[in-house]
């Protein structure tokens, strides 16, 4: 990380003791202006200082919508020149429902920035693996819902294509701020 010194005595969020290896499958992002989308790659494409990357679905009701606006919130707290150098990913783990006009839809709502992640399931998966998130395709229940099954941590990737720490679901906007201006380089306060 950019000027960051990670223990889990400075940080709100969870250091990893080894760090994760992002895997970069081919995905398609909602960035652009093509309805089918533009090929993505989570290693190739990720050029931001920090990257925020989330695994969840757009019709999640309840742990999704609260991470995100959590995200949002953390990130309004953020002057502009460190806003500036955050980019959030919203990984999609129910492909079947979630393309790219849909994930946009969805995530205008917390914050225009944020980039939607869609592609076949088995790419998504691999993408998943290398974030320790697991998740399996979505299935129909006999009760007529449908049932996806995610994770819900906030990764944090660098430039090296790592995720040397992670938030979870229950970490205030106001905390995960605090993470975001250490990992940029600068004391939290």
């Amino acid at each position: 990380m950019v000027g960051a010194d990670l223990t889990d005595d400075s940080m709100y969020g969870i250091v990893l003791d080894q760090p994760y290896t992002v895997a970069g499958p081919p995905l398609v992002s909602t960035q652009g202006s093509a309805p089918e989308g533009t090929p993505y790659s989570l290693t190739e494409d990720t050029d931001a200082d920090l990257t925020l990357v989330f695994f969840g679905y757009s019709h999640c009701p309840d742990i999704c919508q609260m991470v995100l606006a959590n995200i949002a919130n953390a990130l309004a707290r953020l002057d502009d020149a460190d806003r500036e150098r955050v980019q959030v990913l919203f990984v999609t783990t129910d492909p079947a429902r979630d393309d790219v006009a849909t994930l946009r839809t969805y995530l205008e709502r917390f914050d225009p920035g944020f980039v939607g992640i869609t592609g076949d399931l088995a790419s998504l998966q691999t993408a998943a693996q290398s974030f320790h998130v697991y998740f399996e395709e979505g299935v129909r229940l006999a009760s007529g819902g449908y049932d996806v099954t995610h994770n819900d941590q906030v990764n944090a990737v660098d430039a090296d294509d790592t995720v040397p720490m992670l938030w979870m679901r229950d970490t205030s906007p106001h905390d995960l701020a605090v993470d975001i201006v250490t990992l940029l380089g600068r004391p939290g306060s």
